[in-house]
C-alpha cells in the first residue's frame, strides 16, 4: 500500500505540522493504542475553535504520516512537518 510505503520513508518527529486542509497542529509524541498496541500520534490544534471541546487528538502513525488523495487526483501528505517548535 502506498501510504505504508510513505510512512516508512517519512520519520515521525515531534513538532509543528500543517494538515492538508491548512490547520496547524503540534504533534506531541507517539503513544500505543491500548487495545491493538499500534503506534498512534498524540497531537493538539494550534488554533482555537469555541464550539470544540476536544483538546487533543490521536491518529494512527500510518495515517498521520501517510498521504491523502484529493478530489482532483493529486496526492499530498496528510500532515506536513513545519518545525520542531
Amino acid at each position: 500500500m502506498q501510504a505504508e510505503k510513505d510512512t516508512e520513508e517519512r520519520k515521525f518527529v515531534p513538532g509543528v505540522y500543517r494538515h492538508f486542509k491548512g490547520g496547524m497542529y503540534f504533534a506531541l509524541m507517539l503513544a500505543k493504542d491500548s487495545e491493538t498496541e499500534d503506534d498512534v500520534v498524540v497531537y493538539i490544534p494550534l488554533y482555537y475553535k469555541e464550539e470544540s471541546e476536544t483538546k487533543a487528538w490521536v491518529r494512527s502513525l500510518d495515517d498521520f504520516m501517510g498521504t491523502k488523495e484529493l478530489e482532483d487526483g493529486t496526492v499530498v501528505n496528510r500532515f506536513e512537518f513545519v518545525s520542531e517548535r
